[in-house]
């Protein structure tokens, strides 16, 4: 999908789901849990948990352009243009976390509480209330650091813009840590152990690793994974495998095999997750594949824009475009799967 295709579509998504407000109910003061202009920070102590936010956008005398993202970089509205006197009201389920990035506190534990930032090139905002979100749906994400809410710019990881992608009564738990395996994040005591605990009956949890199983055996990944999947069955859960996205590792136009994940002891990891998926009767995000297609479809110069090539000769790790990308990636997955989530997308 092309970079002009992708702004319009997240574009038309967000204004569609705004509802709008008259311009009477926009008070002129920021709310008490806010201060700044450029951009306006709110803060709200909170126990760990998930919460509604609801906000009104725009402003009773001057045009607006106006983002929300939480926490640690999580985007969950992206840029809402209104013009003078027009204000609109949105919502979005949020996760609140302790730490609030990656769960084994790799870049800071971040605030307690719920950290509310709103950006955009003319942030307004007036209303703004938090309340207990009632049992919502929520997406659980089991990654590495491609996926996790990295705390540093220009670092971005694709679950920091999946939330954008979603309506409020949906929520994504991102339990995405650098440098995990497989066999890691089964193993720390801050990744699965304390998510599974968490997982209710028909919460998703989407399983993407294989990055940092360099030389992980074809049994061992596939054993691996098994535990995790059954892990999340126990709990009611709907376990989601998903092939990592590839490096950007060009030979002429095409991707190496490196690039699309066969390791250094010779296992094509996507090969086993899809074995997986289907000998287990789990769904499978083909994200090797979608990325793939992505990645070449732009070639070795224009793919660059999607990874950190340029600014750190990272060809892992996504940049805020690509990030965005990658989210897009994965929710086109969950469409094509009609999984449950796909009744909150945008």
């Amino acid at each position: 999908m092309s970079l002009k295709r992708f702004a319009f579509l997240t574009a038309a998504v967000n204004v569609a789901v705004l509802a709008p407000v008259p311009a009477t109910a926009a008070p002129a003061a920021l709310p008490p849990q806010c201060s700044g202009t450029a951009p306006i920070k709110c803060g709200f102590t909170l126990a760990p948990g998930n919460y509604d936010v609801t906000v009104e956008l725009g402003s009773t005398t001057k045009a607006a352009n106006t983002s929300m993202s939480v926490e640690a970089r999580r985007q969950v509205l992206n840029p809402v243009s209104t013009t003078a006197g027009q204000v609109v009201r949105a919502t979005a389920t949020v996760n609140v976390r302790n730490p609030e990035g990656q769960p084994t506190g790799q870049g800071g534990n971040g605030t307690p509480g719920l950290q509310i930032t709103f950006s955009g090139t003319a942030p307004a905002i007036g209303a703004l209330t938090v309340t207990p979100a009632k049992a919502p749906l929520v997406a659980y994400l089991a990654g590495d650091s491609t996926v996790c809410d990295q705390p540093t710019a220009p670092y971005t990881g694709w679950g920091q813009h999946l939330p954008a992608l979603l309506r409020g009564g949906a929520v994504v738990a991102n339990y995405g840590d650098s440098g995990e395996s497989s066999g890691s994040f089964l193993s720390n005591s801050a990744l699965f152990p304390r998510m599974k605990p968490l997982i209710k009956s028909r919460d998703l949890v989407f399983i993407q690793l294989g990055h940092n199983d360099k030389q992980t055996t074809a049994s061992a990944f596939r054993d691996n994974l098994t535990r995790l999947v059954n892990g999340v069955r126990e709990r009611g859960g709907v376990p989601v495998l998903m092939t990592p996205p590839v490096r950007r590792l060009f030979n002429g136009s095409t991707l190496t095999a490196t690039a699309l994940h066969v390791n250094g002891v010779g296992v094509d990891l996507p090969a086993v997750i899809r074995a997986l998926g289907r000998s287990a009767n789990v769904p499978v995000i083909d994200l090797t594949a979608k990325s793939k297609a992505l990645v070449e479809s732009m070639g070795p110069s224009a793919s660059q824009a999607l990874f950190l090539t340029r600014e750190a000769g990272d060809n892992t790790h996504f940049s805020a475009r690509g990030g965005a990308e990658m989210a897009t990636l994965v929710a086109r997955g969950v469409r094509e799967l009609n999984l449950p989530l796909a009744g909150y997308l945008r």
